[in-house]
């Protein structure tokens, strides 16, 4: 996902805000989500739409009307209502109109999960996956393979995720697959799960532990990470049996290293000191 700044990151939180404010069904803000991506998928496309979109010598009302004209029998109203307002606002560079529809329709989706009860099962879906990937050296080829159409390999994602995932993970992974936005298919698997905590406020922290934890581990866990973060922390828990006892922690940048390894490494740091 794109980092937005100045100008463009101010527009895209009060694109945010208007989501916040979008109500519906799940079903609804998935098509939502769905028909904003195709609208990336056309920007991306068409370099002269972008331009013209984004065109300071034209209007706001003036080119919300051409984003109408042009999309209002393509895409339904929720989705309508998010481009036009973002072809309202100021946008540096042309490509920050379309990063900035994609932010948004990502985050439909996620709210599609939300307003389910499935977001948890949302940002579990997408780590998971990417760890899958990082496995499976063919998967990860056959899916960021260009010389496969791009309708081949979404379809494909829709095959191995039918029935295991919630509905608004599987158009994200899709997109993650055809149009990664300058990024690696894990990145931006990983960028998705991010945004999907940050949605609520929430940190990601990557467990790694060599045996399963239990619910109530995994409860005081998150409980000691709030305490010190100041935020409520989503944990992705990963069974590494190379992990020698303890747990691993990676919150961002920042690494809280308990195992028995990491102890024992200490210890001979400090005894060749």
């Amino acid at each position: 996902m794109t980092d937005f700044h100045g100008t463009s990151r101010e527009a895209v939180a009060s694109l945010r805000q208007l989501l916040r404010g979008v109500t519906g069904t799940p079903a609804e803000l998935l098509e939502a989500g769905q028909q904003l991506f195709s609208v990336v998928r056309l920007l991306d496309a068409q370099p002269a739409l972008r331009r013209a979109l984004t065109d300071s010598t034209r209007t706001p009302d003036d080119r919300a009307a051409l984003a109408g004209n042009l999309l209002g029998a393509r895409i339904g109203a929720r989705a309508l209502d998010l481009v036009t307002a973002a072809v309202r606002l100021s946008w540096p560079r042309t490509r920050q109109l379309t990063d900035a529809v994609e932010h948004v329709g990502a985050l439909a989706l996620v709210r599609s999960a939300e307003e389910e009860g499935r977001l948890d099962d949302l940002e579990d879906a997408l780590f998971r996956f990417a760890r899958l990937l990082e496995r499976e050296d063919g998967l990860q080829l056959a899916l960021t393979d260009r010389g496969i159409p791009a309708d081949n390999r979404a379809r494909l994602v829709r095959e191995l995720l039918a029935g295991k995932a919630p509905e608004g993970a599987v158009p994200l992974v899709e997109q993650a697959v055809v149009a990664p936005r300058g990024l690696s298919l894990t990145e931006a698997l990983d960028s998705y799960a991010r945004l999907a905590a940050g949605w609520r406020e929430r940190l990601v922290a990557t467990v790694r532990t060599a045996t399963p934890l239990s619910a109530a581990d995994q409860d005081r866990l998150a409980g000691a990470l709030r305490r010190q973060y100041g935020h409520d922390v989503h944990l992705n828990i990963l069974v590494d049996p190379g992990v020698l006892g303890g747990l691993r922690v990676e919150l961002g940048a920042e690494v809280i290293d308990g195992t028995i390894a990491s102890r024992l490494d200490d210890a001979r740091r400090r005894l060749a000191g």
